[in-house]
């Protein structure tokens, strides 16, 4: 009986236990999911995309440098007969109603959607909610390195190119490079594209995550509507999709080492925070075996012996 015991033990695993069910030891990960606390991840979020947007515009403003590489990709997209975004541009901006939701568009959808994202995972997904938190950080903190590295200006201030900057043509409310708020944001970092960056995030999120086709297929409409709406207010030159592309690609890729697994093959549900109170398991059923049934009708257990 005693011997039962110790490897009743022996075999009890905790929420926290390194020891899978094999009996072999898993590495002990110091990044394993937990519970996200709201007030963290809110500050967190907060003082990230501050220092993000504060790094971005400290990063000098290369003019001359930015033209020429944006003349450079121009030729570059010409050579391999792409060069679409001056028809594009041009096409949708005679379309008032159209240009002008695209603007409203560009200003704002690109934080609705990244914001609403994280709070669905955070709501429903807690233990992927980390591993996706991380491809998006990582996503953005590459991008960095993009701006200082490559100054690039969007086709809308290119010189003899006759591209149209549709927020100021028509009057709205939507680029932080454009008009009186010019001077607060730098205008020449637009390689890689974060609009397309977060936008592939949040619908690689929903298409890997959601159950619902429709959601499914809104998760890849998302990113392809953000092309089209880069493109054609003058903001973006398609190669600076590609460029959200590739930190997107490093995002995952930093967050598969960190976790050691793809974030949506994270368990849906995290385990609960150290010295947390475990809810109370019911009461396992009785076994007749280990049972006798005594004279008076009562349930009698077995006495434990030395064997005899």
């Amino acid at each position: 009986m005693g011997e039962t015991t110790v490897k009743s033990l022996e075999n009890r695993t905790t929420p926290s236990s390194p020891i899978v069910a094999d009996g072999r030891f898993a590495r002990l990960r110091a990044s394993t999911p937990r519970r996200p606390t709201i007030w963290f991840e809110i500050l967190l979020i907060a003082v990230s995309y501050w220092t993000y947007s504060l790094i971005r515009n400290a990063v000098p403003e290369q003019k001359t440098q930015a033209l020429k590489n944006a003349d450079w990709i121009w030729r570059a997209e010409e050579s391999v007969g792409l060069a679409f975004e001056h028809a594009v541009n041009h096409a949708v901006n005679s379309v008032t109603w159209l240009i002008v939701s695209m603007n409203y568009y560009y200003a704002t959808l690109h934080f609705v959607v990244t914001i609403s994202v994280l709070v669905w995972l955070y709501r429903w997904h807690p233990g992927r909610y980390a591993a996706f938190r991380t491809v998006l950080f990582a996503t953005t903190g590459v991008a960095l390195v993009g701006y200082y590295l490559y100054p690039l200006a969007p086709p809308r201030l290119m010189n003899g190119q006759n591209f149209i900057d549709t927020v100021l043509v028509h009057q709205t409310w939507g680029s932080m490079a454009s008009g009186n708020l010019k001077h607060v944001s730098n205008q020449y970092a637009a390689m890689p594209s974060m609009h397309i960056g977060w936008s592939l995030w949040c619908g690689l999120t929903i298409f890997l995550l959601a159950k619902a086709p429709w959601a499914k297929i809104l998760g890849v409409l998302y990113p392809v509507a953000t092309l089209v709406v880069i493109v054609a207010t003058a903001n973006h030159f398609w190669l600076d999709a590609v460029g959200g592309l590739v930190c997107l690609a490093f995002g995952f890729l930093v967050s598969y080492f960190w976790y050691g697994s793809r974030p949506h093959h994270l368990p849906k549900l995290v385990e609960p925070a150290p010295g947390a109170v475990p809810r109370r398991a019911p009461a396992p059923a009785a076994d007749p075996a280990r049972e006798t049934e005594s004279a008076d009708g009562t349930a009698e257990q077995p006495r434990v012996g030395s064997g005899r």
